[in-house]
């Protein structure tokens, strides 16, 4: 039951102002599920809608000018060689890297959010990304490593974050705010000190390592495809068999507890697969700045839940990366931009406009 089904179930107990009897309260409690549900069908039905519609802007547009004809025939295999190239091995790829990464980012910060019971709670303010960051960064600019090995730096650097965090934050259980004050504090630390790593290096070198500083899906196909599908699809599995604990969390431990929901056992455990999203999508494409903070709110929004809403922010953040990503390369004639930007770009202002609105609530 989440937190609006409580809610409304405290309205219709008898003795309540705008009560109308027990026997009406399964009913109301019943309704209202069914509208949610069929809210959250037509969210996912936009936001799939809207991949498929920029998915296939996306495989239309590009230096090569392929017809539609062409692009079809590409895509089932027939039709010219070079062709195929360019929609097997560098359209499809960029479009499923997008998509993968905005729903790994996205369905991190939901649980973030919920979990921590804080709009504000996202990995690239907490510091995990920038931890995957600085695992890249150290990686190109200390050690001089290319290829695979900078993933698996940013990868290693991202849990590295995480565990910090864990450890400094942790007494006698796992509190929301402490854990964010000192995510906040990595965070710092880590943009400092890939500052320091980048103005130490070559111009060059510093070049090639500002990518892991932005974002981009860009060059993620192949292998690194791939195992990055299998990963985000095993930490999303965990978090779905988990679905049902996150809503109850946000009421606060007492209340979870009294619902019979080990509470810090059930934390670790969503923290742990968020965790796991992150350094995921971020070692294959780097920081993509404020999807995992903007996808969620945008889904709970749309849903008009005041839980979790996760299959929503997944839907959305996998939306809005892709699209982020198409208007990065085509929006402006001559010139592209990563993912990144375009996100940064898009969440920046939504964070004013959330600190604002944070503290106009606080004082009323």
């Amino acid at each position: 039951m989440t937190r609006t089904d409580l809610q409304s179930a405290g309205r219709g107990v008898p003795g309540t102002s705008g009560s109308t009897g027990a026997p009406a309260l399964p009913a109301r409690i019943g309704a209202q599920r069914v509208a949610r549900r069929r809210r959250l069908a037509l969210v996912a039905a936009g936001c799939v809608a809207i991949i498929l519609v920029v998915g296939t802007i996306a495989l239309l547009l590009g230096a090569a000018g392929l017809s539609p004809d062409r692009v079809l025939l590409a895509l089932v295999g027939l039709g010219d060689e070079g062709d195929r190239f360019v929609i097997h091995r560098l359209r499809v790829p960029r479009i499923l890297a997008a998509i993968v990464c905005g729903l790994a980012f996205a369905l991190a910060g939901a649980v973030f959010q919920s979990v921590l019971r804080n709009p504000l709670a996202s990995p690239d303010i907490l510091g995990i990304s920038g931890g995957a960051s600085l695992g890249a960064v150290w990686a190109l600019l200390g050690l001089g490593l290319t290829g695979a090995a900078v993933s698996g730096f940013a990868f290693a650097g991202a849990i590295a974050a995480a565990v910090c965090i864990w450890a400094l934050a942790w007494r006698q259980g796992l509190h929301g705010i402490r854990f964010v004050l000192i995510g906040v504090g990595i965070s710092y630390v880590a943009a400092s000190l890939i500052s320091w790593l980048l103005a130490r290096s070559d111009v060059r070198a510093a070049q090639s390592a500002l990518v892991w500083t932005v974002g981009s899906v860009a060059d993620i196909r192949g292998d690194a495809l791939a195992w990055l599908a299998v990963g985000v699809a095993a930490a999303t599995v965990l978090v779905a068999l988990n679905a049902r604990s996150v809503g109850v969390l946000a009421l606060g431990d007492d209340h979870a507890r009294g619902l019979g929901v080990r509470a810090d056992r059930t934390r670790v455990i969503l923290l742990l697969a968020a965790v796991a999203l992150i350094a995921l999508a971020t070692a294959a494409a780097g920081p993509i700045a404020f999807v995992a903070l903007v996808a969620p709110a945008i889904a709970r929004g749309l849903v008009g839940d005041g839980g979790a809403a996760l299959t929503a922010s997944a839907l959305v953040g996998a939306a809005l990366t892709l699209t982020a990503d198409v208007i990065g390369q085509y929006a402006l004639p001559g010139v592209t931009a990563p993912v990144g930007i375009v996100t940064g770009v898009i969440g920046a202002p939504y964070l004013l406009w959330l600190l604002a609105t944070t503290e106009r609530r606080r004082r009323a």
